[in-house]
């Protein structure tokens, strides 16, 4: 079945009265999106960042009658908004197409370093005696696509192949979907720890988990007030934002163990100086960043 698509750029302000003119003629779906794709990944703090314009779609299953409902949109922007011109409308129809088909399509395996790979669970893996994690992409906190998680589980795959994660314990800080500490544990790790404020990020983790085949007594899942205090570990992934990672620095820092290894991403570019040096006013030997995408990677070690 075909479907009519219409379209429109818009003010943020005004979103809401065209969204709700057009539900109001029995729009099936209305999506916003900023018009000039210019995310906003860490706002100032005290701030509520705007799109400066909105792309309106809103998505019919009834073709019939379009240029009367147009009217009665226009008819409806006028008693609302006196003398201001509504919004001009694109109208253009969208052939019947296998969506949820053409979406699985466009995620496929990614290999993250020399061993590991993550694997929708519609594909086969590339290769079967790799260290394969199979995730779904579009699930919530995270499953490898985007730079900051592959940048860390890229780290990992290079402390396995360096032989420096086997029979060793991982505490993963902020673990989302548990994807960096379920590839530790699958790496080799003797352990892993992870903690997340959000209890639907836990159930997330624990279901994750299941999902690959961790047992849940290799996978302890908490919320961070949960760890002791003197509880140290040889290594601590934390892939959240730079704010974070700058306030949490004595927390973090504090459970990584003498001669301990630290990786920590969700920083860009130009926030990484900052997050060095609360990590080395911790005793911490940082390293230089990793980049990919805008973003970066932060590594170092506790002397010990």
């Amino acid at each position: 079945m075909p479907w009519l698509q219409l379209k429109a750029h818009i003010a943020p302000e005004q979103s809401e009265t065209l969204e709700e003119l057009l539900l109001a003629e029995g729009a099936t779906a209305i999506t916003l999106q900023d018009a000039h794709d210019d995310p906003v990944f860490e706002p100032e703090r005290g701030t509520t960042p705007l799109w400066d314009e909105t792309v309106l779609t809103g998505l019919y299953d009834d073709l019939e009658g379009v240029d009367a409902m147009l009217d009665r949109v226009r008819q409806a922007w006028a008693a609302e908004f006196p003398g201001e011109p509504c919004p001009e409308i694109e109208v253009e129809l969208l052939a019947d197409r296998d969506w949820e088909r053409e979406w699985m399509e466009d995620f496929r395996p990614l290999r993250m370093g020399q061993r590991l790979w993550i694997v929708p669970s519609w594909h086969e893996p590339p290769e079967p005696g790799a260290v394969n994690l199979h995730l779904d992409p579009g699930l919530a906190f995270g499953t490898g696509t985007h730079p900051t998680t592959a940048l860390c589980l890229e780290w990992l795959d290079g402390l396995a192949v360096a032989d420096e994660i086997e029979g060793r314990e991982v505490l993963d800080v902020g673990c989302g979907s548990g994807i960096l500490a379920i590839a530790a544990l699958r790496l080799g790790a003797a352990g892993a720890v992870g903690t997340d404020i959000d209890p639907q990020a836990l159930q997330a983790s624990r279901d994750n988990a299941q999902r690959n085949d961790v047992a849940e007594r290799d996978l302890r899942l908490c919320y961070p007030e949960q760890l002791d205090a003197g509880e140290t570990f040889p290594i601590v992934v934390a892939n959240i934002l730079a704010g974070p990672l700058v306030e949490l620095a004595p927390m973090i820092a504090g459970h990584v163990a003498p001669g301990g290894r630290l990786t920590l991403s969700g920083i860009l570019e130009h926030q990484a100086e900052e997050v060095l040096e609360a990590y080395r006013a911790e005793g911490l030997l940082m390293e230089a960043p990793v980049g990919r995408e805008g973003w970066v990677r932060l590594s170092g070690h506790r002397p010990g």
